[in-house]
């Protein structure tokens, strides 16, 4: 292997110490890079913290018609308690919405979900758990928008899985590093964040690429160069022109 190659692979392991092997490979191959997860492993920096482990779900099919939601607290430097609502359409991974407040209501809720979904873009299925936010007020206007609700069974939150690893993921790989004053900064992070998810995080569930669909480049002879995003917690790479 050419020596390039494996200091690279130490690179981006040093970089971003949040990354297992798989998603190294991902992005080498997104690169044009064809390199095994046994040698990735073999060169990258070792992390000594475990990874979790992945989901697996009952829902296979129709991904294209379902779209799942689901709030998640975060605690502020002062203590204050933060909710954060997020919506995810399960094709292709996509996070439609998300919105923070500090009195989530079932009015707010469903506004929530009238931005999330505009006219025409509207799901078929939409799974939720048995949080009484989702009061009268969510169920009136998701059947005015044509949506069938999916509850998930009392103390179940892996029959929404899907958000449930996204969340994770949210905490993991943002939230576990930074802390916020107040809503607004919160929405700053996770607005990085999620243009970070969309753009350049490679999913294995989506074959190696991004809900935003990433084109491989040619390997032939240009440098690979890194942009740090959330400070320097993760970085984007492209080939140089």
């Amino acid at each position: 292997m050419r020596a390039e190659i494996r200091e690279l692979i130490r690179r981006i392991s040093r970089e971003d110490p949040l990354w297992g092997s798989p998603r190294i490979c991902d992005e080498l191959a997104l690169r044009g890079l064809k390199v095994g997860k046994s040698t990735v492993e073999k060169y990258m920096i070792k992390n000594p913290k475990p990874r979790s482990h992945t989901w697996r779900t009952f829902i296979q099919n129709h991904f294209i018609d379902i779209a799942a939601v689901d709030f998640f607290t975060v605690p502020t430097v002062t203590f204050r308690i933060l909710y954060c609502f997020v919506v995810l359409r399960l094709h292709r991974r996509c996070m439609v919405h998300f919105n923070v407040t500090t009195s989530p209501t079932a009015r707010w809720t469903a506004q929530q979900l009238v931005e999330a979904f505009p006219y025409g873009q509207t799901p078929r299925l939409l799974i939720f758990d048995r949080d009484g936010t989702y009061g009268h007020v969510v169920r009136e206007r998701l059947r005015g928008m044509g949506i069938e609700e999916m509850l998930t069974a009392p103390r179940s939150p892996w029959h929404n899985g899907y958000a449930q690893r996204l969340i994770g993921s949210i905490r993991r790989e943002c939230l576990d590093h930074l802390i916020g004053f107040s809503e607004r900064p919160l929405l700053r992070f996770l607005g990085e964040y999620f243009e970070y998810y969309h753009r350049s995080r490679p999913h294995q569930s989506l074959g190696g690429n991004s809900p935003g669909p990433r084109n491989v480049e040619s390997s032939d002879g240009c440098r690979v160069v890194g942009t740090a995003v959330l400070g320097g917690l993760h970085h984007t790479y492209r080939r140089a022109a």
